[in-house]
């Protein structure tokens, strides 16, 4: 059964890229992965939109944002930890885990972080010497604004900043090198339009400066072996060969529409399925000034228990939206519009909430 999946991720895969997936199997240490992990690489970059270093992990995002901490964070350095969601958290909780210092800068849940908030954090620590952020937090359905935030990380104070575009990058802007932004990471199971098991890491020259001096033990995640295995045209690990393929093809298609285009379409169907939300009396989650276009998240309206919503949607419609999570659930559902996502699936998402919520 095909059902309208509007989850953040993973999202619809495109019938092409399907396709491309299911190509038989190769040595992934011969001739024709080397190939292919050089195209997919490139065109990576070229959506990243930088010059820097950047590998193909076999991993969720998490294990991006995992690789990230272990190669540039010592036990008892000093991190700044950025956080308007659940996705925040995990970062915080993984430099937590490995033993760093690590304060927490929360920001209320449907909101986005204040500059001038990282600013004061910085100034009355000056031993921080890392900043971790999220760029797209969809469990709120927010966006942080990058580009002023690294402004005062790098800018002003020379910090070494990691980030969490795991579901931003592909979407929305995220230029690597213009917003001189030393560590992101991005998933394949979101924008990409690919299948989960592959994550991306870009690791800026600051970066490897850290990494040099890093003493946190490493195996999976050693950015070295990556890099020594790429100079091969290889992983270290046995890679997720299908995805590789799916994402060959859909870096194809991305380029191919041409960044611009991209970033104005998930534009265009975010602001959509805001204003049809909002037509239906229902209230965003969000603040709408820093509201993702990738995500919408949407207040449960007083007496609906969102689990039986989610569960009408699913069984009587074919429609899965993606509830709250951890201390969320229950207050709101969400409606992911990022990737593949033809405007008739939205009109389809909000027929059904009518008639569910008798609006």
């Amino acid at each position: 059964m095909d059902f309208n999946l509007r989850t953040p991720g993973p999202t619809p895969v495109p019938e092409d890229i399907l396709q491309a997936s299911a190509a038989q199997m190769i040595n992934h240490r011969g001739p024709e992965f080397k190939s292919l992990i050089e195209s997919v690489t490139s065109k990576i970059k070229e959506v990243f939109q930088t010059s820097n270093d950047l590998y193909i992990l076999t991993s969720s995002g998490t294990g991006a944002l995992e690789s990230a901490v272990v190669n540039t964070i010592s036990p008892n350095d000093s991190v700044l930890s950025i956080s308007v969601g659940v996705f925040g958290d995990r970062f915080s909780q993984i430099a937590h885990m490995y033993g760093a210092d690590v304060t927490d800068l929360k920001i209320e849940a449907g909101k986005a972080v204040d500059p001038e908030q990282i600013r004061k954090e910085l100034n009355s620590n000056p031993k921080i010497s890392t900043v971790i952020v999220t760029h797209n937090e969809t469990s709120t359905g927010i966006t942080n604004d990058l580009q002023s935030i690294a402004q005062v990380v790098k800018g002003e104070f020379d910090k070494l900043l990691l980030v969490d575009s795991v579901s931003g990058m592909g979407s929305i802007p995220c230029p690597v090198d213009s917003w001189d932004l030393d560590v992101v990471a991005s998933g394949s199971q979101k924008g990409w339009m690919a299948q989960p098991g592959l994550a991306f890491i870009s690791v800026s020259k600051e970066a490897w400066e850290a990494q040099s001096k890093a003493t946190t033990p490493r195996f999976y995640f050693d950015w070295e072996k990556a890099e020594q295995y790429l100079q091969r045209g290889q992983n270290p690990w046995t890679p997720a060969i299908s995805v590789m393929y799916a994402m060959d093809k859909s870096l194809t298609m991305i380029l191919n529409e041409g960044l611009g285009a991209v970033y104005e379409r998930h534009q265009t169907i975010a602001t959509k399925t805001r204003e049809a939300v909002k037509s239906i009396g229902l209230e965003l989650f969000a603040d709408e000034k820093y509201a993702s276009n990738t995500v919408t998240a949407v207040k449960a309206p007083d007496g609906i228990n969102c689990g039986e919503l989610l569960s009408n949607l699913r069984t009587k419609y074919n429609i899965v939206l993606a509830g709250g999570q951890a201390y969320l659930e229950g207050t709101m559902f969400r409606i992911g519009h990022l990737g593949f996502v033809p405007e008739k699936e939205i009109d389809e998402v909000i027929d059904a909430l009518k008639k569910e919520l008798g609006r």
